[in-house]
């Protein structure tokens, strides 16, 4: 895919304005509510800008809008297109259904249904072609010379970022006194409007980009001083997962960024689990970069006002068991513990035996006889079980010592 390029100027403050005054009455303005737990784990006070709750689950809705209430007549006659894997098409759909136009959307095949029916619901045609993001949005621009539908970019156009700008007008308006907000970054769309807003309301205001971390385009781009592409992108956070931002994009980021930061994957699914755990909010890995940079310390915020942006919650439920399980398991609330034992009636029951009197509640339990690591006459047991607190595990373990069982606890 090709460098996002647009000959038009960024948008202004005013263009910001104009679109918060129109989308006032199509959108929420999403709560900024203050996490007690995340501020003390952090020192920072922290604000959570929640914009999971947006409709269709993250802020592209926005921008899509805004993007559509400017076409002319012509345009809208022949309707609008995206290429997508999940939150802009979903965006698009609803903003044009609304606004009476007609909605094709080129997915990926690999895009998770419930995605795919979401976007379909809003009533857009979704075309499910390709492999990779890159061969949908290809076909994409293919349909658009067929048909002169209009494209909308998801992030290097000035109606997309004015109107995602109209997230840093409500966290102004919600709290005036804030020191910094920390904003995912894809291709650079949400950002860039939220500078431009903040920095025309309070310079002093500093705008934290945050990336993951096997998708750091922004922050390369920037380093070396031109929009460049990534050869590849690995990263769960597929809604930030963007190889190269546009020309309009980068420009707002290098001029009105004032730091960029990344976390990694892990960091974002423990984010994400904490997020349930102690504030029941769910959340998609990319929606909780921002979160998670000011929880991992990836830049000094202690003592200050901040806003991290939760910027999608529409998590794939695969990604979210993974996090479930992991989670419970960092914080010592889940155990998986792998036991060779002899293949004879009561050896299992002597194990199970221990974990009733400990209260542990069995999660799951996998035999194996077959594979070669497992001699003959012996049985290789995986179990997985619910703790109660932290101080069970290795009251559990001494028991299995005292039993004289070959165990390994598994990560």
């Amino acid at each position: 895919m090709a460098i996002a390029e647009s000959n038009k100027p960024l948008p202004r403050f005013s263009d910001i304005i104009h679109a918060q005054s129109l989308l006032n009455k199509v959108v929420k303005q999403t709560p900024l509510e203050r996490s007690k737990s995340f501020s003390s784990m952090s020192g920072a006070d922290v604000y959570l800008k929640l914009e999971n709750f947006q409709t269709t689950g993250s802020f592209k809705v926005r921008g899509a809008f805004y993007k559509i209430n400017n076409l002319s007549e012509e345009e809208i006659s022949r309707g609008v297109l995206c290429a997508s894997a999940g939150n802009h098409a979903q965006g698009v759909a609803y903003a044009a259904t609304q606004l009476g136009v007609k909605s094709t959307v080129f997915m990926p095949v690999f895009a998770p249904p419930l995605k795919v029916i979401a976007t379909r619901s809003y009533g857009a045609e979704v075309i499910l072609t390709g492999d990779t993001f890159d061969d949908a949005y290809n076909a994409a621009l293919e349909f658009k010379e067929k048909t002169g539908a209009t494209f909308v970019h998801p992030f290097n156009d000035p109606h997309i970022i004015a109107g995602q700008g109209t997230v840093g007008l409500e966290i102004f308006e919600q709290l005036r006194e804030v020191d910094e907000v920390l904003v995912p970054i894809g291709g650079g769309g949400l950002i860039s409007g939220v500078a431009i807003a903040l920095k025309q309301l309070n310079p002093a205001i500093r705008i934290i980009g945050v990336e993951a971390d096997g998708a750091q385009s922004m922050k390369i781009s920037v380093e070396k001083g031109e929009p460049s592409m990534l050869t590849s992108v690995n990263t769960i956070a597929d809604g930030i997962a963007v190889k190269c931002p546009g020309n309009l994009t980068f420009e707002a980021a290098r001029n009105l960024v004032d730091e960029f930061v990344v976390v990694n994957d892990a960091e974002m699914a423990h984010t994400a689990y904490l997020l349930m755990q102690r504030a029941k909010i769910m959340t998609e890995p990319s929606g909780v970069a921002a979160v998670a940079a000011v929880l991992y310390q990836k830049t000094d915020v202690k003592g200050r006002k901040v806003v991290p942006i939760v910027s999608g919650g529409n998590v794939n439920m695969s990604i979210l068991e993974q996090i479930l399980d992991k989670g419970v398991m960092e914080e010592g609330l889940r155990a998986r513990i792998q036991v060779l034992i002899p293949d004879q009636a009561g050896m299992l029951k002597s194990i199970i035996s221990i974990l009733e009197r400990m209260k542990a509640n069995i999660h799951d339990i996998e035999h194996e006889r077959s594979t070669t690591s497992v001699p003959v006459g012996y049985v290789m047991v995986t179990i997985t079980f619910n703790l109660q607190d932290t101080t069970q595990l290795p009251t559990i373990l001494t028991e299995l010592d005292r039993k004289g069982m070959q165990y390994q606890v598994l990560r």
